[in-house]
């Protein structure tokens, strides 16, 4: 398939053929998942570009629609706000990790992007005189930390589900062409002129069991989180970062993998969301006694401090015996004083999370939470464009990336709620205008001869396999480790033990059986693939979190308590360099630094 003949044949742009097999389209711009940041970016790219968007889900099943709370700015719709404010708590809450001409970008365009989502129609809750209602969260204060703030717009307790629709019906308004329920498993990469960039991806359609082959000038990532690294979570069963993993086996840097998101409010041993707008309307945190102990923690905002602290002064009052329930293992959200009318308007999900998968009524009696899995600060690395980093500098040309699979860095060691939604918006923007900007000049890269060789080989292997080891086993045995061990409080006893278990599971996985052996809807192949990027992200995060000798925002070191600006001011940078099945993972994990962009605000001591 080299060579001329092999470009002769490639179809026309927008358009598809079957070559030996494999079907080929080429498009302009090639967008990898269809939740928030790829259909934002879509929005902006379709219109200028023949744009694909490929999604493993069918786009409204996207997890950006899990997201309940609100999306941040600084509108100033109920009380005085300013986005220096919105830049200053981002900076703060993020434990001064953030990079801070990132955070500017974020709060100043935050008010463009709630205005553009109502004028695509988002059904935003409203004030008496008809403004996009606002509330507190987490983290978000006045006067640079003064008192809290009401700075996050809402659709109730379902923000991210009005989001995703508004954003899907607004693609099929300009027409764009999605690629529903096909996975994502390879990036074609080129040397042209000595630099690499992409030339497409190589995708399974789930429905067929063919593979395709998308080509395009420009691929963006925005293929969302990896939270199912640990069993507790509020992430769903596809959330398997995908995307990241395809960025790390091409040997593309990975950015802060070691931060992970614990949020505070997780129903009780299920780990199912209940939104911090919950506390922004006035929810509280209980202890067994009953105390209040927010107010020993952080008495200026209490329970509406950001989540990383709250959620390690859960578990500490757990810690210490001070927790709920037969076992004493988690605390109360308390939300009886706020009343039925405020829990079944202002907050009707979460109400029926807590009745259905509880049993407990908010309305009458306190819920039990405590913290779960949430969200990666790290990923793929990207400047201000959204332009992925081969290094701490140098551009991929072409290769774009945004929401949760990216790390600009906005959130630092630690995100602030409502900031998530306003991500996806601000940097999914960026990504397809700026995607649409370079195909207009850009050629395509020369795809190889045979560009599904290395996936088709994969599945092939897989689907032969005569293998006696359980893929669910060797995944729940990386979850529950990875929860023992490496959730919110860690050592480095503590992530030794889970390096060791993940080298075993690598051989493990060396010998799983996939019993499907069919083509159709084959998703017993597609869990043995994603478990094998749950194993390679999850050796990152804890390589990147034994380094990384100090406590900042979502990495809590027991045996390095205090932060460390002299050492650790600066991005962690890893690298694959060898087999990933080598026995020590310093043999096949190279680590680097990269500095943080200070502008206004000095590391300061963080005190709410």
């Amino acid at each position: 398939m080299g060579g001329s003949l092999f470009a002769d044949a490639v179809p026309a742009v927008g358009e598809s053929k079957v070559i030996d097999g494999v079907t080929y389209h080429q498009h302009d711009v090639i967008i990898v998942g269809a939740g928030g940041a790829g259909m934002r970016a879509a929005i902006e790219a379709g219109p200028n570009a023949s744009t694909a968007v490929i999604s493993k889900l069918y786009p409204t099943r996207s997890h950006t629609g899990a997201a309940q709370g609100g999306m941040a700015a600084a509108l100033a719709n109920v009380e005085e706000d300013n986005w220096e404010w919105h830049t200053f708590d981002t900076v703060k809450g993020g434990d001064y990790l953030v990079d801070q001409d990132a955070a500017e970008i974020l709060a100043k365009e935050a008010i463009d992007a709630v205005i553009d989502l109502e004028n695509m129609g988002l059904p935003f809750n409203r004030t008496p005189e008809g403004k996009i209602d606002q509330r507190r969260f987490g983290g978000h204060t006045r006067d640079h930390g003064k008192a809290p703030v009401r700075r996050a717009c809402y659709a109730a307790d379902r923000t991210g589900h009005m989001i995703l629709q508004t954003l899907y019906q607004n693609c099929v308004k300009h027409g764009i062409n999605f690629f529903n329920e096909f996975y994502v498993l390879d990036l074609i990469m080129s040397e042209v002129d000595g630099v690499k960039k992409p030339a497409g991806v190589v995708a399974y359609e789930l429905a067929t069991g063919q593979l395709h082959v998308f080509q395009g000038k420009a691929v963006i990532f925005a293929t969302g989180g990896f939270g199912k690294v640990y069993k507790t979570t509020s992430n769903a069963h596809t959330l398997t970062g995908d995307g990241v993993g395809i960025i790390w086996r091409k040997g593309l840097p990975l950015e802060d993998m070691e931060f992970f998101q614990f949020h505070p409010t997780g129903l009780a041993g299920l780990g199912i969301l209940l939104t911090e707008g919950a506390r922004g309307e006035g929810a509280i945190l209980r202890n067994a006694s009953g105390e209040r102990f927010m107010e020993r923690y952080a008495p200026t905002i209490k329970d509406l401090a950001p989540r990383d602290i709250v959620a390690r002064c859960m578990v500490q009052e757990v810690a210490e015996g001070r927790g709920a329930g037969p076992h004493k293992d988690y605390v109360y959200l308390d939300c009886t004083h706020l009343g039925a009318e405020v829990l079944e308007t202002k907050l009707p999900d979460i109400t029926e999370f807590a009745r259905t998968y509880l049993g407990v009524d908010p309305v009458v009696e306190p819920v039990p939470v405590m913290p779960t899995a949430h969200y990666a600060m790290g990923g793929i690395p990207t400047n201000n464009n959204a332009e992925v980093l081969s290094d701490n500098t140098t551009v991929v040309p072409g290769l774009y990336a945004a929401g949760e699979c990216a790390c600009v860095s906005v959130h630092g060691s630690n995100r602030l709620g409502t900031n998530s939604l306003l991500d996806i918006n601000v940097f999914g923007k960026r990504a397809g205008n700026n995607a649409a900007e370079y195909v207009k000049t850009a050629e395509f890269a020369p795809l190889p001869e045979d560009p599904t060789a290395e996936i088709r080989g994969l599945i092939e292997m897989l689907q032969s396999s005569t293998g006696t080891e359980s893929i669910a086993a060797i995944r729940k045995e990386l979850q529950e480790e990875m929860d023992r061990n490496a959730q919110v409080f860690r050592t480095d006893e503590s992530l030794g033990k889970v390096t060791q278990t993940i080298h075993g599971l690598r051989q493990r996985y060396r010998n799983i059986a996939v019993q499907d052996k069919g083509k159709r809807f084959n998703t017993d192949l597609l869990e043995a693939i994603e478990l094998g990027f749950l194993l390679d992200l999850a050796e990152v995060v804890v390589f990147s979190a034994r380094n990384r000798k100090e406590s900042r925002g979502g990495h809590m070191r027991d045996d390095y308590p205090n932060r460390d600006d002299e050492t650790y001011m600066k991005h962690t940078m890893a690298y694959l360099t060898g087999d990933p099945h080598s026995a020590d993972a310093a043999d096949h994990i190279k680590l680097d630094w990269k500095p943080v962009v200070i502008t206004n605000y000095q590391p300061m001591e963080r005190k709410y």
